[in-house]
């Protein structure tokens, strides 16, 4: 009888639950509010290998900046990368 869930247990765990969500958004609002984005924020938002953004690149349909051997891009090319 000792494994017994009581309310406190309950309302403990819902409050665990809200501060994680709400961390979790907190990170990704701060994620979405970047304009440019390295090339692994790029391939997550694509869903693609790095040799699809490779070649997204080097076609042209994808514009970025390289910054101190990174490449970053940016995420408004991005998203209309879907419209195309």
């Amino acid at each position: 009888m000792e494994n017994q869930i009581t309310k406190e247990d309950l309302k403990l765990f819902a409050q665990t639950i809200i501060g994680e969500l709400k961390k979790l958004l907190a990170k990704q609002s701060k994620e979405t509010s970047l304009e440019w984005v390295k090339a692994k924020v790029a391939r997550q938002l694509l869903s693609i290998s790095p040799a699809s953004l490779q070649t997204l690149r080097i076609s042209g349909k994808l514009q970025c900046r390289k910054i101190l051997g990174s490449y970053y891009y940016n995420r408004k090319d991005i998203m209309n990368l879907f419209n195309e």
